[in-house]
This record gives structure tokens, sequence and C-alpha cells, in this order.
């Protein structure tokens, strides 16, 4: 077994071996990018023909099979070219009229493109997930789940005051993660569910809790301690965004909104802000998740709130009604919350 023989190495070999492959990954990336740009232009064309002959010469199904079946003669290497993919390219033609080179689905890889043209029915609606795809680089299954889950219909739903007490664009940022409802269907909860069950998947499934939350987020922890003066309090979750370099506390309450929620949301941003916070963080943004809310109710209990608030709902809807049924009653989620122990110190 041969090997390469020890030379003496000059003392810039290291940060320039390291430099070098920097820059070999970042063409790699975009050599994948120009590819999937072409590949993606080019069935954009094929797509546009096809739809041009259509609607001038009365091209039928059999016609564009037969075209099909020619060009994977002619390219036999070549995928992506059988007969129901040239209708996505008619489809994907027939959505976006003008070239896609300059718009955010020009730049999504091929199969996602293909999940919007099945999933959704209007122009405006994939243009909206395809440019939240490409901003957040959504996979192709975060995406279709994010179609299923309505994220554009429920983002900047919920009821809040972060018009009045964040400043622009702080103000649209908030709204955008406070979605209305909330989908926690992803729990799949069924039978008999015991109290140490929930507790366990809420830990479980914290990656899915994070991605319906939206992008940006990080999870600092569940039943967090608060110490005022002596006296000990705990809030529910708290995350922290990374973008907007500000914490979100996170309460959860199964029954409707009361009032009274609001003061306790409030009295916790208001401490996370004077004991958390740093200097170069953002305002803390409270939203409380609720089981159902009256919106009147909520606009009064958030008019006069001096921490920016908003409330929204959660819900099951998406699950089959059988299952739905065996969701645990209204007061189990936040007693199994209020029983979570604080989290173990660390030990040296």
């Amino acid at each position: 077994m041969s090997s390469t023989p020890a030379v003496p190495l000059p003392d810039d070999y290291a940060p320039l071996l390291e430099s070098l492959k920097h820059r070999v990954r970042q063409a790699q990336a975009t050599a994948r990018r120009t590819v999937n740009t072409e590949l993606v232009n080019l069935y954009w064309s094929i797509g546009h023909e096809i739809l041009i002959r259509q609607d001038r010469q009365g091209w039928g199904s059999n016609v564009v099979g037969r075209l099909a079946e020619d060009l994977r003669a002619e390219f036999p290497d070549m995928k992506g070219l059988s007969r129901s993919n040239l209708f996505y390219m008619r489809a994907f033609a027939t959505s976006w009229p003008e070239p896609v080179v300059q718009q955010p689905v020009g730049q999504l890889p091929w199969g996602h493109i293909t999940v919007l043209l099945d999933k959704l029915e209007t122009t405006t609606a994939r243009d909206w997930y395809a440019a939240a795809a490409v901003e957040h680089g959504w996979s192709r299954n975060v995406l279709a789940n994010m179609i299923m889950g309505q994220a554009m219909e429920r983002t900047g739903a919920a009821p809040s005051n972060f018009a009045e007490l964040l400043p622009a664009p702080h103000s649209e940022l908030a709204q955008q993660a406070a979605k209305d409802p909330y989908n926690f269907e992803f729990f799949g909860l069924s039978g008999e569910v015991a109290e140490r069950d929930l507790e366990q998947r809420l830990t479980d499934r914290i990656v899915e809790t994070l991605t319906e939350l939206g992008p940006g987020f990080a999870f600092v922890g569940r039943q967090v301690p608060l110490e005022v003066a002596g006296d000990d309090f705990s809030l529910d979750l708290l995350f922290f965004h990374v973008e907007q370099l500000r914490y979100y506390v996170i309460e959860l309450k199964t029954g409707k909104f009361q009032p009274e929620y609001a003061g306790k949301l409030n009295f916790y941003v208001a401490v996370v802000d004077d004991q958390l916070r740093r200097d170069f963080h953002h305002d803390t943004v409270g939203i409380l998740i609720c089981g159902a809310k009256n919106d009147h109710t909520v606009r009064y209990s958030l008019g006069r709130a001096t921490s920016p608030m908003a409330v929204a709902a959660y819900t099951y809807d998406q699950l089959p009604p059988g299952d739905r049924a065996l969701v645990p009653a209204e007061d189990q989620i936040t007693a199994v919350l209020d029983a979570l122990p604080d989290e173990p110190e660390e030990t040296d």
C-alpha cells in the first residue's frame, strides 16, 4: 500500500487549502443551481410551445404523447420527458405565462413546481408559496406540508396589538409569525392519552412545532422558571427568533380565551424583557394559543396591554373526525404543561 511521502509545507498551506475547499464547494453549489435553472427554463419553454400549438392548431393529447415518445427516443438518458411530465410543462407555462427566469418559481427544483401545480389552484397562491420556499429553503415535503396546513391563509391572521406597540418593520415581522389557527395535528394523538404520553409528544415533536411556528425560531425551553422578588412563576414555552433577535413567549390554553389570559401573558413578556432580553435584542413578543376565541373579546383585552401580543386559536381540523374526537379534553394539555418539571440544572 503506497502513501504520499511527507514533504515540508509552507506556513500558508493550511489556510490556502481551506480557502480552496470553500471555493470548490461554492462552485459546486452554483453549478447545481445553474443546471436547475436551465432545466426549469427548458421545461417552461417546452410547455409554452405546446400551449401555443394547442391554442392555434388544436393539438390533442395524442400529439403530445407522440412528442414525448420522439423526445425520449432522441434523448434516452434524459429523465423528465414523459407524456405526463409534458402536461406538467404545459400547466407550468399556463400558470406562469411570462418566462420564469426572474421569478421565485424559476429558482425552485422541478419537483417543488409540480407540488405547486398539483395542490394549488391560483397563481397568487403559487407565487406566495414559491417565494416562501425560496426564501426559507423548504424541502419538497415541507412545502407540501405548508400548503396542506394553509400557511398562507393563516400567516399574520391572529388578532394582535403589534402595529400599536412595535415600530415598522418589526410589527410586520411579528405579525407574520402569528398564525391563526395553529395546526397541532402532527401530534398524531389517538385512543386514550396519558399525561406523560402527551408530555413526551411535546418533547419529541419539537421540530414539527418549530416548523409550524415558521422559519427562524429556536427552542429555548418549556416551563421556564421566572422569579420576581421571591415569587416563582413559569411560562409554558420560550423561543428565540434568530433573524428578528427577539424572544417569543408562548402560552397554551386549551379552553376558550378569557381576558385574564392576556394579563398573565403581558406579565410574562414584561419579565422576560427585564430579565433575559439584552440591549441588542428587540422587544419580546407574546403569543397566546388557545382552543377557541371571540375576536372582539381579544381586541378589547389587547387594547390596553403594554406588551406586544397576539392571540391565536389552534386546530386539529385536518384530523379525521374519528381521531379528532379522541384529542385530549380541553383542560388536559394545560394540566400536562403545568405539571412539567423544570429543566434540570447542569452539573460539573
